[in-house]
């Protein structure tokens, strides 16, 4: 039997890109891991709510385990997490990360350092085939935030198409957003069993970043645990 592994996931684009190339790989993944502000009960810079997060695994069909931090206590739930997952047998927590070194290297030294596989399976790769690899695979990824100095306000609420990934690469930013340009939540999809129903609401604006704000269409199941 595979070791099972673990995904960090955000719910965005890239996470769900790496979760993409790792089952396509054989890996047995078995939990998504989020860490959330605790505070407002969302995903830090995406602003997706709890909830969301929940109804979104249940739509991967894959448990999802999560944790409320703050940003004194970010390393020390983190920490937990990984202790947790080898306590409990996993072998490897997945990333997506791209080309932040200083990032990488954060969360790789704390992931070896219990004794866990360190996975990157879309780093060092391209921004502009990643964007399109999204695209392509048919995953409908929703721009839930925009950093109001670098992107254009006028993309929040988008779906990542072609189109916007030529807007982005017209505007000079990262395509992938790597360094904070803008944030997504992926709604549907091959990995989906269904399409996550979400409707969308006012807008707000926080340390210069443009939100929006994302809820449940519908009931969806829990599968937090």
């Amino acid at each position: 039997m595979a070791t099972p592994v673990a995904v960090m996931f955000s719910g965005g684009k890239d996470s769900v890109l790496a979760l993409d190339r790792v089952l396509q790989a054989g890996y047995d993944v078995r939990r998504l891991v989020t860490l959330y502000d605790g505070g407002s009960g969302r995903v830090r810079f995406h602003g997706v709510p709890v909830e969301v997060m929940r109804a979104q695994a249940g739509a991967l069909g894959i448990e999802s385990r999560m944790y409320p931090t703050t940003a004194e206590t970010f390393e020390a739930v983190f920490l937990r997490a990984l202790e947790e997952l080898r306590a409990e047998g996993f072998g490897a927590m997945v990333f997506g990360n791209i080309h932040l070194a200083d990032v990488r290297a954060w969360y790789e030294e704390r992931v070896q350092a219990v004794g866990l596989s360190h996975v990157e399976p879309i780093w060092g790769e391209e921004p502009r085939r990643l964007a399109r690899e999204v695209v392509v695979r048919g995953y409908r990824a929703l721009l839930t935030c925009v950093e109001e100095a670098r992107a254009d306000v006028a993309w929040l609420g988008r779906t990542l198409t072609e189109e916007l990934i030529g807007a982005f690469e017209r505007r000079g930013i990262d395509v992938c957003g790597e360094r904070g340009e803008y944030h997504t939540l992926v709604t549907d999809g091959p990995l989906f069993a269904r399409p996550l129903a979400v409707r969308t609401g006012e807008t707000r604006v926080e340390a210069g970043f443009r939100m929006l704000d994302v809820r449940l269409a519908e009931r969806a199941v829990d599968t937090d645990t």
